[in-house]
């Protein structure tokens, strides 16, 4: 850098993005006569899931009304848009600028039609944007003809979330994991990228040399693609013996699942006392991690906190997370955590059980946590206290920054776990079993004690591991 020149400011080094939304909208339905597919679908398994698990949303408890059905918002264009916009700024993108297209059906060649594109080429130009980021998934084709028009880069929408994986993948297991949907993203799409890359056909001029640049292409992204398979397999392999190993001691696994910034990571660390990264910024934890957590009753389960899920998350995405996600389908219990002081907190669970759905545990015992409730409105905050937004059996409000509820929320995850049951017995050890004495100081809860002719009798409530161990100090067993 010359003397006497100013350091580039740190917003000056981030990728200037201009925005593009899309609302493609069918004809006849809602009160407005548009409903979006992919709210239609979030409602219809929201209306599949357990009756009792579609009253979380705050904002149908706020409401006061009783309904066997409560209202779901749908995500908006303007909501998916601002969606974006976050999403954006986890890639570590500067918007610059943005623009909304409402259209009856996307265009073919373009998405959204000749003449709004021209509008957006020259929008961007305005604003120096190096590049669009479009609400939608592009087909190889139309990405091409855009590109081909506004002079500048185009990633829709699940190439910009694969490109926040690939930034905040920090294991090894996470970082193959990300490679392979981004190599099987890119695989159906090498077609069409010039003349260079065509396929050979029949006819005078086309029996060429031996296979094309596309051919060798698609065949190196294939080695690779079976090469990270293998590598990941080799990861299950290792992560399946870790849970035997895990599974064959009496210790239950309670999986944390929810939508992308909904609080889990801040959550699981006031829970377990970890230090995994708790940020704003859309999908922070990619990497899974379990930690021990001590229950009222002095049982140890284990927590595992996991990535976060979002609408239209891509398949690629489900599939190469299989491994990970495991951990969700084995869990004793699905803590689903959602954000209480949003509008959307509703249609979000909506997304995230179209997501277990495909992982086949959405009937896995599940509770709903909701969360951040020190950023409810005042108002409804005060309605905490009423019956519409009180605890019951299948809804714990908390707030993770502030320590609210999260004892009420250990006492409930208590409850509702079958493995190592809990027992109240009456025992009379000798005071020279100090072991044992020291043990159940540890691991159970002592509600009397009284020391008689040299032995210690005990009135405790201890798990089933911890009975097996003192059995024959036993005196009686209550119910």
């Amino acid at each position: 850098m010359p003397l006497g020149a100013e350091a580039p400011r740190p917003e000056d080094l981030q990728e200037r993005a201009f925005l593009v939304g899309i609302d493609v909208r069918t004809r006849g339905r809602g009160a407005k006569g548009t409903v979006t597919a992919q709210a239609q679908a979030a409602r219809d398994a929201a209306s599949a899931a357990p009756a009792a698990e579609g009253k979380a949303g705050v904002p149908a408890h706020a409401s006061g009304k009783s309904s066997n059905k409560p209202s779901i918002p749908e995500f908006d264009a303007d909501e998916s848009l601002a969606e974006l916009r976050t999403l954006a700024g986890s890639a570590g993108a500067r918007v610059v600028g943005e623009i909304l297209q409402r259209r009856d059906r996307p265009d073919p060649a373009t998405l959204i039609g000749a003449g709004k594109l021209e509008e957006i080429a020259g929008a961007a130009a305005s604003v120096n944007a190096d590049l669009l980021l479009f609400d939608h998934d592009l087909t190889a084709s139309q990405q091409r003809n855009i590109e081909k028009i506004v002079k500048r880069r185009v990633i829709d929408r699940t190439q910009l979330i694969l490109d926040i994986f690939a930034r905040h993948a920090r294991t090894r297991e996470g970082q193959l994991q990300v490679e392979l949907a981004q190599l099987q993203y890119m695989l159906p799409r090498l077609a069409g990228r010039g003349v260079e890359m065509s396929q050979l056909g029949g006819g005078i001029g086309t029996r060429g040399p031996g296979e094309t640049q596309l051919e060798t292409d698609r065949r190196k992204i294939a080695r690779r693609v079976r090469h990270v398979e293998q590598q990941l397999e080799n990861v299950r392999r290792i992560r399946a013996q870790q849970r035997q190993r895990r599974e064959s001691a009496p210790v239950a696994t309670v999986a944390l699942v929810g939508y992308t910034n909904a609080g889990k990571s801040t959550l699981f660390n006031a829970l377990t006392q970890a230090a995994v990264l708790a940020s704003p910024r859309m999908f922070a934890t990619l990497d899974p991690t379990i930690r021990g957590v001590v229950l009222p009753s002095k049982r140890k389960i284990l927590m595992s906190d996991t990535v976060g899920f979002i609408r239209n998350l891509p398949h690629t995405l489900v599939s190469a997370f299989r491994a990970t996600l495991e951990e969700v389908q084995r869990a004793s219990l699905v803590l689903q955590v959602s954000d209480a002081s949003s509008r959307l907190s509703a249609e979000q669970d909506a997304q995230v059980e179209i997501v277990l759905k495909e992982l086949e545990a959405e009937k896995k015992p599940r509770l709903r946590v909701m969360n951040k409730v020190d950023l409810l409105d005042v108002e409804v905050a005060q309605g905490l206290m009423n019956d519409a937004l009180r605890d019951d059996s299948n809804t714990v409000y908390v707030s993770a920054t502030e320590g609210t509820g999260l004892k009420k929320l250990l006492e409930r995850i208590d409850a509702m776990i079958d493995e190592d049951r809990v027992s109240r017995i009456h025992l009379r050890v000798p005071q020279q079993e100090g072991k044992t004495l020291a043990m159940l100081e540890a691991k159970a809860r002592i509600y009397s004690r009284a020391y008689k002719d040299g032995a210690v009798e005990l009135e405790v409530e201890a798990p089933e591991s911890v009975v097996r161990k003192t059995r024959e100090w036993v005196v009686k067993t209550r119910d």
